[in-house]
């Protein structure tokens, strides 16, 4: 059954302004394992966690580093969750999270299809 569906577009170069003009922003939106990505990937997984979120019902109090984006061994991107994130997800019954990301053309997106 689906519990929730999200999906978030960013621009990618606007993106880059923001984490430019504030430099903290990228320690608040990114885990460690994440921070040093190129910006086309760290825009992704801005926009994998967004949709996250809306999959998960935008509560308040959900903490971005609480989810990191890795790759699987074939190269699939996959979320793994932790504290606030993963509190919400089991309390909305979430077993699985299914992510697709893309970047093309200045543009990252995401898709999160939340299973439960």
């Amino acid at each position: 059954m689906i519990v929730g569906v999200g999906i978030d577009v960013v621009d990618v170069a606007r993106f880059e302004q923001t984490l430019e003009r504030t430099p903290m922003l990228r320690a608040r939106l990114f885990t460690v394992e994440e921070s040093d990505l190129p910006i086309n990937s760290l825009a992704a997984r801005f926009a994998a966690k967004e949709a996250l979120a809306k999959a998960l019902g935008a509560p308040s109090g959900l903490h971005w580093t609480d989810v990191t984006v890795v790759r699987r061994d074939g190269g699939q991107p996959e979320l793994v969750t932790a504290g606030t994130v993963r509190a919400r997800a089991a309390d909305l019954g979430v077993t699985h999270l299914h992510l697709s990301i893309s970047h093309d053309a200045g543009i990252a997106s995401a898709v999160v299809i939340a299973e439960g």
